[in-house]
């Protein structure tokens, strides 16, 4: 499933496309998404302008003028392509196959933007701007993990007191925004932190950030924004909305290297199933 840097690639592709231009058709070709697509989605978004295209967690968040927000998740196989009339058409893998394009933007400026899921498990919802505080997809949801309010003081406080270990409590969206099973393997890499160790060990009896708390948030913070200039990470359905490849799969240090020797020259990469996940991690360089 797409983590934040394959979102947030996605939408720095979709921006140009739609902010300041005017939907002027929608075609939902298939509404059995993972929700079901309400029956009045075409009539509240045609003639409305984008606003902002912007995101929350794993969750793409479109304004139109109208008020309304148009909420959508990838799902485990979705991807947006982005027809502009200038660039190359998109070329469709067997999976990637157009009897999977289920919704389609026809913009103002010409572009058209489709949404292919073969999967269904994406999902696109209609909320009211004044009611997205209390929207149930994104009312729970962490703090954004990129933003200058995360800091080794908040997840410290997230923290405390778990009992959990400390990747189980980086996976929970209540904890931070985000994150998935990639990019906590490689952040805790990068902050030389077992994934074993108990979440509660980055904080002090009250709840303060040791420097572990502060060594994880920079970590962190760096490989999310390695990954987004990379593109995000295509392992199965990710691309980019021009249809390239995202790059940064070449530049894991642990995730999916079991059995190979670990970059920092210590020991070898190794994988256990943690929560129903696997982990990679070194055991000689994680502590």
């Amino acid at each position: 499933m797409p983590e934040l840097p394959e979102v947030e690639t996605v939408r720095r592709g979709l921006a140009p496309a739609m902010e300041g231009a005017r939907i002027d058709k929608v075609e939902v070709r298939h509404r059995g998404l993972r929700w079901p697509i309400a029956k009045d989605f075409e009539k509240r978004l045609e003639g409305q302008t984008v606003t902002s295209v912007g995101r929350r967690a794993k969750y793409l968040i479109v304004d139109v003028s109208s008020g309304d927000v148009l909420v959508m998740h990838l799902g485990m196989s979705g991807s947006f392509r982005v027809n502009d009339g200038k660039i190359a058409k998109y070329h469709h893998e067997k999976s990637k196959s157009v009897a999977h394009d289920h919704v389609v933007f026809h913009m103002s400026n010409g572009c058209v933007l489709t949404f292919n899921d073969p999967r269904r498990f994406g999902s696109m919802k209609l909320v009211p701007r004044a009611k997205i505080d209390e929207e149930p997809l994104l009312n729970n949801i962490g703090p954004e993990p990129l933003g200058n309010a995360f800091d080794a003081a908040m997840l410290a406080k997230a923290v405390a007191g778990k009992n959990t270990s400390l990747k189980v409590a980086l996976l929970d969206q209540r904890v931070v925004a985000g994150l998935g099973n990639i990019y906590v393997c490689e952040a805790l890499f990068r902050a030389h932190l077992s994934p074993k160790r108990k979440a509660s060990t980055i904080a002090d009896r009250k709840g303060q950030p040791n420097e572990r708390a502060i060594a994880l948030v920079d970590a962190i913070k760096a490989v999310l924004h390695d990954a987004i200039k990379a593109g995000g990470s295509s392992l199965r359905d990710h691309r980019r909305a021009d249809g390239s490849l995202g790059d940064f799969q070449h530049n894991f240090l642990v995730y999916d290297r079991e059995g190979k020797p670990c970059p920092g020259g210590k020991g070898t990469v190794k994988r256990f199933v943690q929560n129903g996940r696997s982990t990679f991690y070194c055991p000689s360089c994680q502590k």
